[in-house]
């Protein structure tokens, strides 16, 4: 589903393109982004070919595009982005009301960065936009990172502290069920976020784990952010993750900034939602 980042960019005065047929989302869109990142440049293009012709205007930091356009389809947008884009590294992510379904389908392609579901409001997604232009902002929480061999697990704990993230690391599934039941006992979640690979030693496998959270403890997606990390790039098994309620999924072996970006924007959203709701960590 992803492609590799390669880099992010940093620039204090961002350009985003706005690709949607819709004029009054467009304009949602840069009044949230203006108002969540300052110096930010938006330019509105109701068209693929529109967008198109800001190409070689300059530097283009960030793609957001809906999946139906007038003169052709997002998947086909990107496709054409890729290929003329006189820059190496340009997020495309497509933003619509079906994309999970989509998602589960494996439809999306290759050339989509990414994807952001609508449902999630504007807010939310000018936090997810922040992620990939200003990357190194941090946002601090805790995981439980459930990993069995240890150094993986070292490597990806002091990937995680090192931008302010605490991280709670245990063995096995049964360990982190354990950690969540007892916090849910208190009253408490218990982490902000669950990092899990799937195979792991012990009877119970990161399925498994999604299954006790999404069912017997009753969390949400958005109360309980989960992300699956898997080697296995068989669209079935993938897509059955993703029923049983993953947040998203990050392909082994790991790219650093793509885990970091999904893991951030999905601490980010998970903590506009608890706020809303009065939900407590």
């Amino acid at each position: 589903m992803n492609v590799s980042l390669g880099r992010h960019l940093s620039s204090d005065h961002p350009r985003v393109l706005v690709v949607d047929g819709s004029k009054l989302v467009r304009r949602v869109i840069e009044q949230t982004l203006v108002a969540s990142l300052p110096g930010v440049t938006v330019l509105q293009c109701e068209t693929g070919v529109e967008a198109l012709g800001h190409l070689g205007e300059g530097a283009i930091d960030f793609v957001t595009t809906a999946l139906r356009l007038s003169d052709m389809d997002g998947i086909e947008l990107a496709r054409r982005i890729r290929e003329s884009a006189p820059q190496a590294y340009m997020p495309i992510v497509v933003v619509s009301g079906d994309v999970q379904e989509r998602l589960l389908e494996r439809s999306l392609s290759d050339i989509i960065t990414d994807y952001f579901d609508k449902s999630l409001g504007f807010q939310a997604l000018a936090e997810f936009i922040r992620g990939y232009v200003r990357p190194t902002e941090a946002t601090p929480g805790e995981v439980l990172y459930v990993e069995d061999s240890r150094v993986v697990a070292l490597a990806t704990r002091r990937m995680l502290e090192k931008h302010g993230l605490t991280v709670l690391h245990v063995v096995t599934v049964e360990e982190a069920i354990d950690m969540l039941e007892t916090a849910q006992a208190m009253d408490r979640i218990g982490a902000d976020l669950v990092l899990t690979d799937v195979n792991l030693k012990g009877e119970l496998t990161g399925a498994d784990l999604l299954d006790r959270i999404r069912r017997r403890l009753g969390y949400g997606k958005g109360q309980l952010p989960v992300i699956v990390m898997t080697g296995d790039d068989n669209p079935q098994k993938q897509a059955a993750l993703l029923r049983a309620g993953a947040n998203d999924l990050v392909e082994k072996p790991i790219d650093e900034r793509l885990l970091l970006t999904k893991l951030l924007f999905q601490l980010r959203v998970s903590r506009h939602l608890r706020a809303r709701l009065g939900t407590p960590a």
